[in-house]
């Protein structure tokens, strides 16, 4: 009897739940707004047929979870107050909306109800999903007959031959994957603006023709699995996730495709990706002058937008700045979509004029200098600078290097896999020469970021003993490659003195860094000539800032010198620091100064085929903050023996009139050459002069 009784309660709770549910308001959720990036936006909400938005009032990281998932993400990262994302219209919706985090649906959480809201569109809410989906999420539209739409779930092109299975891969079938099975889709309603988005996802900035006889009849041979609904793109959109889904397809479908065949997609990878060997390319790419260029980024397709005007570089202002705007940028740098438009200087402040501001943008222009923009604004700061972060095609290059031995994943042994005898093995990477420029490509190739420091000795940091062998040396980098085999190396040859082991080359990365830019005009502005006697120079002789033609003794000549002023910005993420610390900085008796580097600065004179013809150098015997942008605090000065370094947004100048700031140029002919400044190995070509 107590058995009947509980099937009795069970079977009576059972059919509460099921009445409940059945009377919950059918809703339909979408993201909208200003989005910078598809997975975030305004949250509006249709309810009888109308569109509206939700309120921030007590709305919670809970409420944003239940959100996202109802829209077939893994969950929230974070919501926002305050209209955020734009201010929407229609209706407020919902109001004081109350959620545990477990429900299904917004429906389910309590609120005043549907309509009930004292709220203006001022507050509306916004949300910022986790960009992972759901896998094999199928959302039910309840706004249609209870019919089911398909949220992708996986995309992927499948080559059909062993030429097209080339890095990249830039060809083939276009599958997704539904419920664990990856099936085709029906081209019949296909476009040529889907094949924009899926190229541009991939990384591609465009399409072109395929052989389509060779896929035709293989498709006549194989079993067909079809998707079951077609697609439907502007062409802007950033993810084919984000396109328009179309009614379903016949039922039988999956099978057929009436006089169709699957969609086919054949991209055209930009210049710097164009494959050229198993490995992808051979070395790297070297643009020539842009309008438009990326700075500060820590990896590949990432960077502030900056753009050239009248000789200029300068930046745009994120007034108005979206993913439109953004992924013209990166198409025109033969990158793909954009995958996020960013604000706020978040990849670092520039330096100059904002040539750009309320950029508008349709998507489909060459470059960012067609779209339009207001000229007459004004008021934009570089605290506004405008960036982008591009889809790039998968490379590989992570597959092929690693670091070993490290306390963390950002630092450790170099260790690269290499062919030897027919297999592929992990060997070390020969320390002689190793520097900071070969670490920036490592880390780089790694997607770890910018390099802090560059080892010869790892012996710190055992890695695998069967890796122990050199496989790569000679390695010298320029700092533009993607991967460490695009860089200069004796290949198959290796030789390597002191071998690997605890000698092998390493590295540390960061996700920020120091971005030491020099100020190119005041140099301009402030160069001039000096003819100085020796015996005024004795200290700058004893410092090697004079040309190998100056005499110790010789007091009654004279030396010309090309005089000027440099002015050294920290435009980057962190403060610039010398790597010595106190107990190795240099005390120099003739100038009465200790210095903390070596070299800081490279002055050079070059012919104008890019020969030396004569050099100087500016050791840093006091890197402090001179000045400092509006709002930052000094936090660097050289008085009473202090720190020295750059602070971010802040400026270390040297003078005209200070020893050592000039280039000998006693004995160069007069003509026209091209001065140089290098700071830190960053160079910087700053005009051709007349001398």
């Amino acid at each position: 009897m107590a058995v009947s009784s509980a099937l009795c309660i069970f079977s009576l709770l059972a059919l509460v739940q099921a009445q409940s549910e059945s009377q919950q308001p059918k809703i339909q959720l979408r993201l909208a707004g200003d989005k910078h990036k598809h997975y975030e936006g305004r949250l509006e909400v249709s309810y009888n047929n109308e569109w509206g938005t939700i309120c921030d009032d007590d709305f919670s990281i809970e409420a944003a979870h239940v959100a996202c998932r109802e829209l077939g993400f893994l969950g929230a990262v974070a919501w926002s107050p305050s209209a955020k994302f734009g201010q929407g219209e229609g209706r407020i919706w919902l109001d004081n909306v109350h959620c545990t985090g477990r429900e299904k649906s917004l429906a389910e959480c309590p609120s005043n109800g549907f309509g009930v809201s004292d709220c203006r569109h001022s507050e509306d809410v916004g949300v910022i999903c986790n960009q992972k989906r759901i896998p094999g999420h199928r959302f039910i539209n309840t706004m249609n007959n209870n019919t089911l739409e398909e949220r992708v779930e996986e995309i992927r092109i499948r080559p059909i031959s062993s030429h097209l299975k080339r890095i990249p891969v830039t060809e083939g079938y276009v599958e997704i994957k539904e419920r664990g099975k990856w099936r085709q889709i029906c081209d019949e309603e296909w476009t040529p603006l889907n094949n924009r988005v899926v190229c541009g996802m991939y990384g591609f900035p465009g399409d072109k023709n395929y052989n389509n006889k060779v896929y035709k009849s293989l498709s006549m041979r194989k079993k067909k699995n079809y998707w079951g609904f077609s697609v439907n793109c502007t062409g802007n959109e950033a993810h084919l996730s984000s396109c328009r889904l179309g009614k379903p397809l016949e039922p039988k479908r999956n099978s057929t495709c009436g006089r169709g065949l699957p969609v086919v997609v054949s991209c055209v990878p930009g210049r710097a990706f164009a494959p050229s060997s198993s490995t992808g390319f051979r070395k790297a790419y070297r643009p020539e002058q842009p309008l438009v260029r990326l700075r500060g980024g820590s990896n590949i397709g990432e960077g502030r937008v900056e753009v050239l005007k009248n000789g200029v570089w300068g930046t745009v202002c994120d007034d108005n700045w979206n993913l439109r705007a953004a992924t013209v940028v990166c198409r025109e740098l033969g990158f793909g979509s954009a995958k996020e438009a960013l604000t706020g200087a978040k990849l670092g402040q520039g330096m100059g004029p904002v040539h750009m501001n309320e950029v508008e943008c349709s998507g489909f222009e060459k470059s960012l200098t067609d779209c339009y923009f207001n000229n007459d604004a004004l008021g934009c700061s570089h605290e506004e600078d405008a960036a982008v972060r591009c889809n790039i095609p998968a490379m590989g290059f992570q597959k092929r290097i690693r670091l070993s031995g490290g306390r963390n994943p950002y630092e450790g042994r170099v260790e690269v896999l290499t062919e030897k005898n027919g297999s592929l093995v992990w060997g070390t990477v020969c320390s002689e020469n190793w520097g900071i420029v070969e670490a920036m490509v490592v880390c780089r190739q790694l997607g770890l970021g910018f390099a802090s420091h560059a080892f010869q000795e790892t012996w710190y940091w055992a890695g695998d003993a069967s890796a122990d062998n050199v496989v790569m040396s000679g390695v010298r980098c320029s700092g533009t490659e993607m991967s460490l085999p695009q860089c200069l190396h004796h290949g198959k040859h290796i030789s390597c003195p002191k071998g690997g082991g605890r000698f092998a080359a390493g590295v540390s990365c960061s996700d920020t860094a120091p971005d030491l830019v020099l100020n190119a005009q005041l140099v301009e502005q402030t160069t001039y000539l000096e003819d100085r006697p020796m015996y005024a120079l004795q200290c700058a002789l004893e410092e090697n800032c004079l040309s190998s033609t100056a005499k110790k003794n010789d007091h009654s000549s004279y030396r010309r010198l090309l005089r000027f002023s440099s002015q050294i910005h920290n435009v980057g993420q962190s403060d610039f620091r010398p790597k010595l610390g106190y107990h190795a900085w240099t005390w120099h008796e003739c100038h009465r100064h200790y210095h903390s580097i070596e070299v800081f600065t490279h002055y050079d004179l070059l012919s104008l085929n890019g020969t030396k013809v004569a050099e100087g150098h500016k050791a840093s015997f006091c890197l402090e903050d001179t000045q400092c942008d509006e709002g930052i605090q000094k936090r660097y000065v050289c008085a009473n023996f202090g720190e020295q370094g750059i602070t971010v947004g802040c400026w270390d100048t040297y003078r005209h009139d200070i020893d050592c700031q000039w280039i000998d140029i006693t004995n160069i002919k007069p003509g026209d050459y091209i001065f140089q400044v290098a700071v830190k190995r960053i160079k910087k070509n700053v005009s051709t002069s007349n001398i």
